[in-house]
């Protein structure tokens, strides 16, 4: 996608062809800064600091973090080592787990003189991969949009409603829950998102927006507690979120406040679609709010508020009375009945067992 009408990833090889390069996202909007990773532990810090996230981008991280510990010390020791370093980094997410088996899978049973190069070789197609993927969510959900904007007046925008920061910033290029909004925008469609805060990291104030914008894409910024105000008022045609993890049968985790998003969407009858990348299958787990961990992040996230003052500098603020207690729940679990569809790079399909099994039969093979 573009920054600075420059086409840009979040992730790279740097020119020495081992060291990697990603946007510091928690510089954003302020300033656009890059992190030079170089060792298994700096890829685990820009991970569990949220220098990245999104769980595409968590895995590809993860996926060079191995090859980073490799290209170091390519025994099996130091293969375990990176494996249970990199998937303690972030809980919820499965990709994580799914990049690093895949690293795994293509390095463990190589001769120690080969696993350097299978390692960034892997890393590298894990990234083409993601890439490609999302390309196909993007096509498989434009007819969605299409088919709104025909039921609208000449001119007339569709209005999307996003929730967190599933853009190009989350992944390794086009997102998945912007990977429509982006491929209608490049179609010509008039198109319009309601981008939520998202508290209490403002992901979508800080991220999504700030990628809309750089992309050209109208938008408007907006409190999380205003989207059912506005799907009640008709100004909300559809609903697309991204996701972390979803289960065998539908259920969805994503940002916290998707699941409230998803209630206000079935009562006002506003279709509620999550963005959904293959590798975010967990099809060995069934029932989401059971079986899912939720990450809880630190107090700081919600009593404090970083941002840039009138002068210009970037400070952070407590909004909180000393000594509150605080619970910061990163995710939630928007239940499937609550879902109108999920958009895959195969399709779009009803969120259950037998279509995600139908759709994905290999990797719900592997998982009995």
């Amino acid at each position: 996608m573009n920054v600075n009408g420059k086409a840009t990833r979040s992730i790279w090889l740097e020119p020495n062809g081992w060291s990697v390069g990603v946007i510091d996202q928690t510089a954003l909007p302020h300033r656009l800064l890059t992190a030079r990773l170089t060792t298994l532990d700096e890829a685990a810090h820009a991970i569990r600091a949220m220098v990245i996230r999104g769980a595409p981008l968590i895995g590809a991280t993860a996926a060079y973090g191995v090859a980073l510990a490799v290209r170091e010390d390519a025994s099996d020791e130091s293969l375990e080592r990176a494996y249970a370093v990199l998937l303690a980094t972030r809980p919820t997410a499965i990709n994580l787990k799914w990049a690093l088996d895949e690293m795994m899978a293509a390095v463990r049973n190589r001769p120690r003189a080969e696993r350097n190069a299978a390692a960034y070789r892997r890393a590298a197609e894990i990234c083409e991969e993601d890439i490609a993927i999302n390309t196909g969510i993007g096509r498989s959900g434009l007819p969605l949009i299409e088919a709104l904007a025909a039921r609208k007046k000449p001119r007339e925008c569709v209005n999307v409603l996003t929730h967190c920061n599933a853009g190009w910033l989350a992944a390794v290029d086009i997102g998945t829950a912007t990977a429509p909004i982006y491929m209608a925008h490049d179609h010509g469609i008039p198109i319009h998102v309601f981008a939520d805060e998202t508290r209490p990291r403002n992901q979508g104030a800080s991220l999504t927006a700030w990628e809309l914008g750089q992309h050209g894409v109208p938008h408007t910024l907006i409190a999380d507690n205003t989207g059912g105000h506005l799907m009640q008022h008709g100004l909300v045609d559809v609903v697309i979120v991204g996701t972390d993890r979803v289960t065998a049968n539908g259920d969805v985790c994503n940002k916290i406040g998707t699941y409230l998003k998803a209630l206000a969407a079935r009562d006002n009858n506003v279709p509620f679609y999550v963005a959904l990348p293959s590798p975010t299958i967990d099809f060995a787990v069934a029932d989401g709010v059971a079986e899912i961990p939720i990450e809880q992040r630190a107090a700081d996230e919600v009593a404090t508020v970083t941002g840039r003052t009138a002068e210009g500098r970037i400070e952070t603020v407590r909004i909180a009375p000393d000594g509150t207690s605080v619970a910061n729940y990163g995710f939630d679990v928007t239940p499937a009945r609550l879902v109108t569809g999920l958009i895959t790079e195969r399709g779009v399909i009803a969120a259950s067992r037998a279509a995600l099994a139908g759709a994905f039969p290999k990797r719900a093979g592997a998982a009995k």
